[in-house]
């Protein structure tokens, strides 16, 4: 698993950073694991644009990721490491004991023909099993984490992410996040063992604008490029800078909180996320 620069032979590869995919052992996805998607193209059910710069890009099958892992106690066998169009992560291909499949988040290390268990207790905290916070020693770094037991994983499942079990006490474990936030999760959540596979993602670059239409990105108009009745940063004589950056509905688009003040789950957190401080 790595990256490569091409060959400058064109202008579209002269910048190019791309995966070299040796991680990668299948090219079609299972069949039975996968479904049709239809993309709106930033439409409503009306027909009306609702998003701007949306529209067209490759064809693609949404793969089922199984993010509950509550199989417990039957043993898989890992079939295969595949690309995943819908996500950063490579996802991983698992032959249960009992002949059913499922496709699971692929975690660094993760090898071909290895066995993985889910379970709530005697399941070794090895990387790609899944078992309870509570069943987890502490300092382990984890992925697809349960914000409520059963729901499935909802935190740290994009390329690359962990969260580190830090504490127990009582019915509550303590995570520190991808964001360095500190965050208390009920022990009978479900955890995966390890960081999430394809860690390099951050590291490529497309190197053409072709490569953003195949992903269904449209060209983005600079809102100081447009006129004063489009934007409240357009308009000016010469290049002005805009003032300071909004939304089009001019709402300050830094430097406010964008959380919910009354979301149940602050209470919750222990500290914050650590803010980056500008130069």
């Amino acid at each position: 698993m790595g990256v490569k620069k091409l060959n400058p032979v064109t202008p579209g590869t002269r910048h190019r950073i791309i995966s070299d995919n040796s991680d990668i052992t299948a090219g079609r996805p299972e069949k039975s694991l996968t479904k049709g998607t239809q993309r709106s193209g930033g439409r409503n059910n009306q027909g009306k644009m609702t998003m701007r710069y949306i529209g067209g890009g490759h064809k693609r099958r949404y793969r089922q990721i199984d993010t509950k892992r509550d199989k417990y106690g039957v043993p898989a066998t890992v079939s295969t490491i595949e690309y995943d169009p819908n996500r950063s992560a490579r996802i991983a291909l698992l032959v249960y004991a009992d002949g059913e499949k499922r496709y699971i988040l692929a975690p660094n290390g993760l090898k071909v023909g290895q066995a993985l268990l889910s379970g709530r207790k005697d399941v070794a905290p090895e990387v790609g099993n899944s078992l309870p916070l509570s069943e987890i020693p502490l300092g382990t770094v984890v992925h697809n984490i349960e914000l409520r037991p059963g729901k499935g994983g909802a935190i740290a499942r994009s390329a690359g992410t962990f969260a580190q079990l830090s504490a127990r006490e009582g019915k509550y474990a303590t995570l520190k996040m991808p964001s360095g936030e500190l965050r208390m999760v009920l022990t009978s959540c479900m955890a995966t063992v390890g960081t999430v596979g394809n860690s390099e993602h951050m590291l490529q670059r497309s190197g053409k604008a072709g490569r953003s239409r195949w992903l269904g990105r449209r060209p983005r108009t600079r809102p100081v490029a447009m006129n004063p009745v489009d934007h409240p940063m357009g308009g000016g004589e010469g290049r002005a800078s805009g003032g300071h950056p909004r939304s089009r509905n001019g709402i300050f688009a830094k430097g406010q909180k964008t959380r919910r003040p009354k979301n149940q789950s602050n209470k919750l957190i222990i500290e914050r996320a650590k803010r980056k401080k500008r130069a």
